[in-house]
């Protein structure tokens, strides 16, 4: 009988933890594993519940819990996971306390294994909230960190010997089409004009940088700009193109899922982020399509891409480095291949979603 896993998260949007766990799901051997999705509903990840339903997993509603107080929330959610006795709990943590209610509840089901995969670290201020983490990582069995550089950061606040690193992949067979589809229709008005098209497909949120691309923008005249994504910055990121009188050349495009055929269409990649925790998922897709990618300089970026051999990599929030680098990109052709030809190499030898669900499964066993 197939051993039956609750995958948990607390999110309310669509971003590159989802499309983790989505490739995640989809790759499980049902014949081994029963997935069971737990999620609280929101309009930001309907489409990514839909998607999940789409693959035959079963999925159910869950109410938010208000934090660590919220004993009845607790309760309920303990309630429910006692019916459905999974043997493993894996949350998944978009932010250091993130998913802390529902590790609580897994833990009082008596779940026999508990996972954590942290996708996102930021140090936390308050020496009370830092004492709550570490409580919390007690109950934890195990901590999948996807890159190097966050399990480091994770080391400081949570034992070092609970932590595991596996980097994030992706389905390779997504960009196997080579067709920009509907793509098209977004691009040709642009390339009409003779500009050279920039992709970004990313939340619209701080974290992901994007004012400095558009401030970037307004110094590489013959680029269009196109944003893949959406998020609380939306309206204040037009308003920013608008004031930067670079609207002509900003296209916001909303949540997409057609980011194989986007890619096919775009010139080159961009992705201007202040902080990762691994390499983005959007940084391996553009690779895969074979594009240039310009990114910057972070921790989970700087210690898997090599800079000038398959990415350019720039100092974060610097949008004159990352202008000069987009200008410098344009103007030499040949640079340009190779990278992407060195990047297209190394996302299909280190980053496939088969060597991903294998390790992932790998800790799942260590626990049955």
């Amino acid at each position: 009988m197939p051993r039956k896993i609750v995958y948990y998260i607390d999110s309310d949007s669509f971003g590159g933890a989802e499309q983790v766990l989505y490739t995640l799901l989809r790759g499980l051997d049902r014949d081994i594993w029963h997935p069971v999705l737990a999620y609280h509903p929101s309009p930001g990840i309907s489409a990514f519940i839909n998607s999940v339903e789409q693959l035959g997993i079963d999925t159910f509603q869950t109410s938010r819990i208000a934090g660590y107080r919220d004993v009845k929330g607790i309760r309920e959610f303990s309630s429910k996971l006692k019916l459905l006795k999974p043997r493993i709990f894996h949350a998944n943590i978009n932010w250091p306390l993130s998913c802390s209610g529902g590790i609580i509840a897994a833990f009082t089901a008596g779940t026999h294994a508990i996972i954590g995969t942290q996708h996102l670290y930021e140090k936390i201020e308050s020496r009370r909230l830092c004492v709550f983490q570490f409580l919390i990582s007690l109950l934890v069995n195990r901590y999948i960190a996807v890159s190097a550089d966050l399990a480091n950061e994770l080391r400081q606040a949570i034992p070092a010997f609970k932590i595991q690193v596996v980097q994030n992949g992706i389905d390779f067979d997504r960009f196997s089409s080579g067709s920009a589809g509907a793509a098209n229709d977004i691009y040709s008005p642009l390339k009409k004009k003779n500009l050279h098209v920039a992709l970004t497909v990313a939340r619209l949120a701080k974290q992901k940088g994007h004012k400095y691309l558009l401030k970037a923008a307004t110094n590489i005249p013959d680029a269009a700009f196109v944003f893949a994504g959406d998020g609380p910055d939306r309206k204040s990121l037009e308003d920013e193109a608008r004031a930067l009188n670079i609207s002509d050349r900003v296209v916001f495009l909303g949540e997409r899922a057609d980011i194989p055929e986007l890619l096919v269409g775009c010139d080159f990649y961009v992705h201007p982020s202040i902080f990762e925790g691994g390499v983005a998922i959007s940084i391996m897709e553009a690779m895969a399509a074979g594009k240039p990618v310009i990114a910057t300089e972070v921790e989970g970026i700087r210690k898997n891409l090599t800079n000038g051999v398959n990415v350019v990599l720039v100092p974060p929030a610097d949008e004159a480095a990352l202008a000069e680098a987009i200008k410098d990109l344009l103007s030499n052709e040949d640079r340009a291949k190779k990278i992407a030809a060195e990047g297209s190499s190394l996302v299909y030898r280190e980053f496939s979603s088969d060597r991903m669900v294998k390790e992932v499964t790998e800790i799942y066993n260590q626990y049955l």
